[in-house]
């Protein structure tokens, strides 16, 4: 789900009532505009800018500054297959297996079944599946029917087929999981749309036609009477009450019928900032498991003055303090994803170290929590509103399939703008060095035109126009493995 976001974003992706369908509303093109669509909840506002004024002084150091065990190490009572877990999500490279507009292509999960060999063949890990249930809108992110999975992406058979054909291949199938909000379905006593349809439970048969008690009590829209939200407004449908032990038990219980009935191994959270991140640890924990690759969408704003601002230590923060709540999920890194298209557009290579000398991103600070990307299917695909800078797509996958971090590749850019063949070849490179989520990075230069990184001792990987290095170059111990555009990378000459 989409937030606000650099140049061309929108105030919502469903600026949309359940009365008057769904349209989209861009922002003006040229600088981010603050979000319309969340509601300023000043309670909640006070104590946020208070935490993130008093982090700011310990984001300007190098080290992480969330709890949790050091990167790269491992508790040691871990039980053994945690550890096997926590090792594959430390290896993994996801694939997003849709774009916006996939649900009008007509048998998506078919689409997606045959192109299972070739995701196969490029080292993908794990793929990202579009929203499993009946919709207001097509794309899947009005959820109203949770149990109905006939939607426009295929029919719950189909679906059920593509993730048996996944497990077969040695691929996760990620669950893109919608429950921020839900849909009504009826119009209650007061002429508002907030008295859910009945949609029965798969597992026991009840009900979860919920009523206002469901709905957040400061819902500005949809008048509920659950007790305040906990994260941000979702302005186009109403906002679940995550406090609610009840509801969160019928979540929980769609989720295991997911997994275990569907197939689904893994999460993929929309719109997390509009609940607090305490639920994660029983939406994960009790469902696919703390330990396994879930990743959540954090859609935070960057700082922007005349351009994009140097430091971005502030909206960084904000990630890693939402990941020290939130048990063992991730989270998309949009931090990194700015940074990285500006570089690249501009030639601004000194954007890719911070002031202590490491990625600017979250990447930088928890690596093994960061899942980086180029686009998804809101900044890119057909919608375009925050996409990264055109013919420079190489350059961003020689970046962030070479470093540190999860990284994740856009379906669009594999297998319709041409890009596998590279991609292939980046991920071969990545696998067959070893490189990980916490892989060690020093960075060697960050100019205006070049960029120059060691992975592991294993990799370096060069970003930029400059083709004189000078002293830089890597030498006779050193071989390039993959060009392109202004990138190269370099493997040691065993």
């Amino acid at each position: 789900m989409m937030g606000i976001q650099g140049p061309g974003a929108l105030s919502s992706r469903h600026s949309c009532r359940l009365t008057c369908g769904l349209r989209s509303v861009r922002a003006e093109a040229g600088r981010p505009q603050k979000s319309l669509s969340g509601k300023f909840i000043q309670g909640l506002q006070s104590v946020r800018s208070s935490i993130e004024r008093g982090n700011k002084a310990q984001a300007a150091t190098a080290e992480k500054t969330v709890s949790g065990p050091t990167e790269g190490t491992t508790e040691p009572d871990t039980p053994a297959a945690q550890i096997a877990k926590d090792s594959d999500r430390k290896q993994a490279v996801m694939f997003q297996g849709f774009g916006w507009s996939s649900c009008e292509k007509g048998g998506w999960y078919k689409i997606v079944q045959e192109k299972i060999p070739d995701l196969k063949a490029a080292g993908c890990t794990h793929i990202w599946l579009p929203p499993p249930s009946q919709s207001v809108a097509p794309q899947g992110y009005m959820p109203g029917l949770l149990y109905n999975l006939e939607t426009p992406y295929g029919s719950q058979e189909e679906l059920v087929s593509l993730n048996k054909a996944l497990k077969e291949a040695g691929i996760e199938s990620v669950g893109d999981i919608v429950i921020n909000h839900r849909c009504a379905g009826e119009k209650g006593k007061d002429g508002v749309w907030n008295k859910f349809s009945d949609d029965r439970s798969q597992i026991d048969g009840a009900p979860i036609d919920w009523g206002r008690w469901a709905i957040t009590g400061d819902d500005p829209e949809f008048k509920g009477k659950g007790a305040p939200d906990t994260g941000d407004d979702y302005g186009p449908a109403p906002d679940l009450d995550h406090t609610n032990e009840d509801l969160r038990k019928s979540l929980v219980d769609w989720m295991n019928w997911l997994k275990n009935d569907i197939g689904f191994t893994a999460w993929r959270f929309d719109f997390v900032k509009g609940y607090a991140p305490d639920f994660m640890n029983q939406y994960c924990g009790d469902t696919v498991g703390n330990e396994v690759f879930n990743v959540g969408e954090f859609w935070c704003d960057l700082k922007w003055g005349d351009g994009l601002e140097y430091d971005q230590n502030e909206p960084r923060q904000r990630l890693c303090d939402w990941l020290d709540k939130a048990a063992g999920c991730t989270l998309f890194d949009f931090v990194t994803k700015g940074i990285l298209s500006e570089a690249v557009k501009n030639c601004e290579y000194w954007r890719l170290r911070d002031g202590q000398g490491k990625q600017p991103g979250l990447m930088g600070w928890w690596p093994s929590r960061a899942v980086t990307f180029l686009d998804n299917h809101d900044t890119g695909s057909t919608q375009q509103h925050w996409p990264f800078p055109s013919g420079k797509e190489e350059t961003g996958y020689a970046y962030i399939l070479t470093h540190p971090g999860i990284p994740c590749v856009l379906w669009e850019h594999y297998f319709d703008y041409g890009k596998a063949s590279i991609v292939n070849e980046l991920i071969e490179i990545r696998k067959r060095n070893g490189i990980n989520a916490t892989s060690s990075l020093e960075i060697l230069c960050a100019d205006g035109d070049m960029y120059l990184a060691k992975v592991d001792d294993k990799l370096q990987v060069k970003l930029g126009p400059r083709y004189d290095m000078g002293d830089l170059s890597p030498g006779d111990e050193w071989k390039i493995v993959s060009s392109g555009n202004d990138f190269a990378v370099w493997e040691r000459n065993l």
